[in-house]
């Protein structure tokens, strides 16, 4: 039987279609969130039918999480991110231990159990000085993109020392230092260094390997070394990691129906 999982997160929505039987990913979509991302959802979900060649029929069942996981009327369940998440690490990377999950408005620590039972978690949704915000901001000061910023930052050869630990303070702080003439790399390799250390503050101990990073951030290069410096360990990103919400969403879907 094939079911689909959506992750209609804050700044993206991510939507999957899994086959349960064969234990396999049929199809995948991620686009930008909108004003309406119940519409947008739905025409992801839509264009993975339309690319596998499938009916809306066809599917046996559809779970929704993430930040409007209640706006998706036409999902059969809305189910939390934090267990969707679980669940997708635990079918992609099984030895993970910790998750660590940074989106573009909130960031997470999830501890599992060996079977993939989530044992403990810390969650930051209040300040943006350890999510994805604060790198859009920098992209945006250093009129760069968020895409480029993992290359400029593999160039840096003195990281900036970023003080503020709130973006909007952050963000003077930034024009304050390019005025001053540091590279725009050190800049953005200091922001990479002040997220982690952000998160390694929410993990308070909680972190037992294997870690494994996922989430939008976990796409921007020089993150994961980052975090391992501040961690004193070494996340693994595992494949696709912004669609394990998605894909756990799913694999739940599952499992109800049995």
């Amino acid at each position: 039987m094939i079911f689909a999982g959506i992750d209609a997160g804050s700044r993206a929505v991510k939507a999957v279609l899994w086959d349960d039987k064969k234990e396999m990913l049929l199809a995948s979509a991620v686009a930008d969130q909108g004003i309406k991302p119940g519409h947008l959802a739905k025409k992801l979900f839509s264009g993975l039918l339309k690319k596998s060649g499938l009916r809306a029929g066809s599917i046996s069942g559809i779970v929704a999480t993430g930040y409007a996981r209640n706006m998706l009327s036409f999902a059969d369940a809305a189910i939390t991110e934090i267990t969707c998440h679980a669940a997708g690490i635990h079918k992609l990377m099984p030895e993970a231990r910790t998750i660590i999950e940074i989106g573009g408005q909130d960031s997470k620590i999830l501890r599992l159990r060996e079977d993939g039972a989530l044992e403990d978690f810390a969650m930051n949704d209040r300040c943006a000085a350890g999510t994805g915000r604060f790198l859009e901001v920098v992209a945006r000061q250093l009129e760069s993109s968020i895409e480029r910023l993992g290359v400029l930052a593999s160039r840096s050869k003195k990281p900036a020392a970023i003080s503020s630990m709130c973006v909007v303070f952050a963000e003077t702080e930034i024009i304050g230092l390019l005025s001053q003439g540091i590279k725009r790399e050190d800049i953005i390799a200091g922001v990479q260094t002040a997220i982690a250390v952000r998160i390694a503050a929410l993990a308070e101990g909680r972190v037992r390997g294997p870690v494994a990073f996922t989430g939008g951030v976990a796409l921007v290069g020089g993150m994961d070394k980052a975090l391992a410096s501040a961690l004193r360990c070494h996340p693994t990103v595992p494949e696709c990691p912004q669609l394990s919400g998605a894909l756990g969403a799913a694999i739940i879907a599952a499992r109800h129906e049995r």
